[in-house]
C-alpha cells in the first residue's frame, strides 16, 4: 500500500523527474508503507481547527491552475467528519475563477499554514459545492455567525490525501493575536513596575 497522496502524485513524470536528480529510492518509502493518510486524525482536526486561512489551487479546463488565498475567523474551515471538510464561500471578488474550475474540474489542493511554528499540511480532495436552497441546514453548519460576511456557497471537500510538510525554508510570522498573546506578560510586568515605582516615591 502507498500513502494517498504518493498514489495520487506519483505520476510517471514525476518519478522520471525523482530519478533524474536522484531521489527516486528517498520517495519509494512513501509508497511502501501501511499507512495511507486519507483518514484525518486527531492531530489534523486540531491543527486545521486553529487556522485562519488557507490557499487552495484549482485547475481550469484549458489546463492552467489558479492558487487562491482564503481567509476567515479562526476555525472557519471546519472538519465535518474525519474524511470530511467544508467552509462557507463568502463572497469575494466575484470572479468566481476557483468555483469555476471546480464546476469543471472538481479536484482541489489545500496548503494550510501554521507559520509561527513552522508546520504545514497539504491536502488533496475532491470538491461538491452546496447551496443554501437545497441543503440549508449543510449551509448553517458551515456559516460563522460572528463573521460579517455573506455566503453564496458552502464547500464540502472529500479528503482524498494529506500529507504534512517539513518546515525547510518556512520563514516564522505571526499574527496580532499571537503577539498580543507573548507580549501579554511583558506588558504586565511593566505595570507591575510602574505602580511599584510609584508606590516608592510615595
Amino acid at each position: 500500500m502507498a500513502m494517498a497522496f504518493a498514489d495520487i502524485t506519483f505520476t510517471p513524470s514525476v518519478k522520471a523527474a525523482q530519478s533524474l536528480y536522484g531521489s527516486r529510492e528517498k520517495n519509494r518509502r512513501f509508497e511502501l508503507t501501511d499507512e495511507a493518510r486519507n483518514v484525518l486524525t486527531p492531530q489534523e482536526t486540531g491543527f486545521i481547527a486553529q487556522r485562519d486561512s488557507f490557499y487552495q489551487a484549482t485547475v481550469s479546463e484549458t489546463g492552467w491552475p489558479y492558487v487562491q488565498h482564503r481567509g476567515g475567523p479562526v476555525g472557519f474551515l471546519k472538519v465535518l467528519d474525519n474524511r470530511t471538510l467544508g467552509f462557507a464561500d463568502f463572497r469575494g471578488n466575484v470572479q468566481y475563477l476557483s468555483v469555476g474550475n471546480l464546476n469543471a474540474n472538481n479536484r482541489i489542493s489545500l496548503f494550510l499554514m501554521d507559520y509561527a511554528n513552522r508546520r504545514r499540511l497539504k491536502v488533496w480532495g475532491t470538491v461538491r459545492i452546496a447551496h443554501a436552497h437545497d441543503e440549508p441546514e449543510l449551509l448553517a453548519e458551515l456559516e460563522v455567525p460572528s463573521y460579517r460576511a455573506r455566503v453564496e456557497r458552502g464547500i464540502v471537500i472529500r479528503v482524498e490525501a494529506y500529507d504534512w510538510n517539513c518546515p525547510q525554508h518556512i520563514t516564522p510570522r505571526y499574527s496580532q493575536a499571537e503577539v498580543d498573546q507573548v507580549i501579554a506578560p511583558l506588558l504586565a510586568e511593566i505595570e507591575q513596575l510602574k505602580t511599584r515605582s510609584l508606590n516608592d516615591r510615595i
